[in-house]
């Protein structure tokens, strides 16, 4: 059985969450019963799992609903945008259920409250929001902490939240003050790797509390930046345009594969034809032969002051 906390209140992705398991990560808030919009508890799902999964299934995904199993973890239900539960397996880690709940659990409360997930990192520059997306390993996290490096602020690692306003202006929430870094990222920060909590079963990840650099106010969305690892030896940044800025925003939803199961189509297609129309997206194509983080806050700020990028 996890040591649990009973009831306590968060603020994470602009959600007041109520959690019976500890989530240091994230902010707390003192709120009345009736303002949590999140429950986060433990519960029995095993007999729920094998009435809904079929062998060798992952995830159960329906309108609403999202089960998932992490062997030798824990099994996990996501219902209505409002509740999560978990149910350990026996010998599971509390860092690790955190990593799942504040992750494709989170991810999925938001889809299910029809706000985006892009799976990036988003900063803050001159008061607008620019979020860098890519695949796993492409270095998302260490770009933002390049970023913080110099100054700027953080509003999200790894789960961008964005709404759209009723003046179709793409805003993005803040999440929670911490990033996951490499080690590789932090020797070449000079940070030192023992100042900082592994991420279970990641020994070379570290969490990284960025509590002073965190912008804790939701600001407008005013460019994407889809990062990609090539093995070129030049770094090159190219305006993504007409139907792929659609297609980049697709593939960089978090989890974009619960879309489709969860009869979201028609709000996921209006709301990236939204945020298309209202913004900028460029590719950035980083060698893979060498570090760059400390090059391409240069050449992506250069960008952003004169508007201006070549074209494919």
């Amino acid at each position: 059985m996890i040591d649990t906390v009973k009831r306590t209140a968060y603020k994470a992705f602009g959600l007041t969450v109520s959690s019976e398991l500890s989530l240091p990560e994230l902010l707390q808030a003192g709120v009345d019963e009736g303002e949590v919009d999140v429950v986060i508890k433990e519960a029995d799902l095993f007999g729920l799992w094998s009435e809904r999964s079929v062998p060798d299934d992952d995830f159960v995904i329906q309108e609403n609903s999202v089960m998932f199993h992490i062997p030798e973890t824990a099994f996990f239900l996501v219902e209505n945008g409002n509740e999560i539960l978990f149910s350990p397996m026996e010998g599971a880690h509390e860092d690790e259920l955190r990593l799942y709940i504040l992750g494709t659990c989170m991810g999925t409360v938001l889809l299910q409250r029809n706000i985006l997930p892009l799976h990036g990192s988003a900063i803050a520059i001159d008061n607008k929001v620019y979020a860098i997306v890519g695949e796993s390993g492409a270095g998302k996290s260490t770009l933002a902490s390049a970023f913080l490096k110099r100054g700027y602020q953080l509003l999200s690692d790894d789960v961008i939240a964005i709404t759209v306003t009723d003046e179709n202006v793409p805003v993005v929430i803040p999440a929670y003050p911490q990033q996951k870094l490499w080690m590789e990222s932090l020797n070449e920060f000079k940070m030192e790797s023992s100042n900082y909590r592994p991420i279970i079963d990641r020994e070379t990840k570290f969490a990284i509390p960025v509590q002073s650099q965190f912008a804790n106010q939701p600001l407008p969305l005013a460019g994407v930046f889809e990062l990609v690892k090539t093995d070129g030896d030049e770094i090159e940044l190219h305006c993504i345009q007409k139907l792929e800025r659609f297609y980049t925003l697709y593939t960089h939803t978090y989890r974009n594969f619960f879309v489709q199961k969860a009869g979201l189509m028609e709000w996921h297609f209006s709301t990236l034809a939204k945020i298309i129309n209202k913004i900028e997206l460029y590719q950035l194509r980083r060698p893979t032969s060498r570090f760059t983080a400390h090059d391409l806050p240069d050449l992506i700020l250069a960008t952003l002051n004169k508007g201006e990028v070549l074209d494919d």
